[in-house]
């Protein structure tokens, strides 16, 4: 019976390949926490794209919790974590710190079994449908379709790209992805840009001109009156779920779209995606995997209503700078190693150094 006997963690601040922005929110650099959980000589991995402060989470509330406790029971052993969070909060940053601790045990597990992650959850598909994702609205119109139009080209029938932080603009902007796309599948997301009324108007207007099919929070993703109005009123699929992290904010999304989002690095890891992907199954609802894809990956292929993955630029760059084993959506979908124990991942971390936060 193998046991936890250590969590070790750092993170790490890469900057993006130029300024970014959606509909409420500009950046220019990514933190990735990064938790390596330890058994004898193998180390299993997870992560969360969250602020260094996710760290000191983990190793001041959660380190402890684990540490000695047997890898067969990982359920056991996520409830104790949660409730050792009570007084800590468990929305937010908190449970970004438990997932990238579950993600882990997880991946620690599989890698002593020497087996891949998928085939202990288990399997139930081989592939894993992903969309392209950016389109940043800091973009010029020419890098906007160049983007877009190179996941096309590999095979990825379906992109999304930002918008709603200057509308007057996206006009011009959508417009130019569908010159660039021909006649793939054009999403789009506004992060919660817009009230509940101007995003049904603007909905009408997406599916008319541009026969855009996926509308992404179209409001904020707590305003659950309006999100069920745009959804009334559109023919555009409605989706959220990305800033769940407790059962009941899933719960509060069933019957405002169409699709639901959950993000395994955000919703407590693999344990409580599994039983996310259950709820939205008994409501009818198809599950979209939310951004960090090769955490995903495995996961995603687990679920029987899966819809899709976001290959989200930002990660997928990250992810390819920090990681050896990465995924190729080559022709839209992309297959979990069957012969590579865990996640399929190794962890470059003499190259990740440069990226290295101070005192993380």
């Amino acid at each position: 019976m193998s046991r936890i006997e250590a969590l070790d963690v750092s993170a790490f601040t890469i900057p993006t390949d130029a300024q970014e922005s959606d509909g409420t929110l500009e950046w220019d650099s990514t933190t990735i926490v990064v938790v390596e959980a330890r058994s004898g000589t193998t180390r299993g991995l997870g992560w969360t794209y969250a602020p260094d402060a996710a760290g000191k989470v983990v190793e001041e509330q959660l380190a402890g919790v684990v540490r000695g406790r047997s890898l067969d029971e990982l359920a056991a052993v996520w409830l104790d974590c949660g409730a050792h969070l009570r007084n800590a909060g468990r929305p937010g940053i908190a449970f970004c710190a438990l997932s990238a601790v579950d993600l882990a045990l997880w991946d620690l597990r599989a890698r002593l079994l020497d087996v891949p992650l998928v085939s202990l959850l288990p399997a139930a598909h081989d592939r894993v449908p992903v969309y392209g994702s950016g389109g940043f609205c800091s973009y010029s119109l020419e890098r906007l379709g160049e983007q877009l139009a190179g996941w096309v080209e590999q095979g990825i029938p379906r992109v999304k790209m930002k918008l709603g932080r200057d509308p007057a603009r996206d006009p011009d902007r959508l417009g130019a992805a569908r010159a660039a796309i021909g006649d793939a599948d054009l999403y789009v997301d506004a992060n919660g840009a817009f009230a509940a009324k101007e995003a049904v108007r603007w909905a009408a207007r997406y599916a008319e001109e541009w026969d855009v099919c996926w509308f992404e929070e179209p409001v904020p993703s707590a305003d659950f009156d309006g999100l069920r109005l745009v959804r009334e009123h559109s023919t555009l699929d409605v989706a959220a779920g990305e800033y769940a992290y407790v059962a009941a904010d899933f719960r509060n999304l069933i019957g405002c779209v169409d699709c639901l989002q959950a993000d395994v690095s955000r919703c407590g890891g693999i344990t409580e995606w599994l039983r996310v992907a259950a709820v939205a199954a008994s409501y009818g609802l198809q599950l979209s995997g939310h951004c960090a894809p090769h955490l995903h990956a495995h996961a995603a292929a687990a679920i029987p209503n899966l819809r899709h993955l976001e290959w989200f630029h930002d990660h997928v760059r990250i992810e390819s700078l920090l990681f050896d084993g990465t995924l190729d959506p080559s022709g839209g979908t992309v297959q979990p190693d069957p012969d590579a124990p865990g996640l399929g991942l190794v962890f470059k971390a003499a190259d990740a150094k440069r990226y290295q936060r101070a005192g993380a």
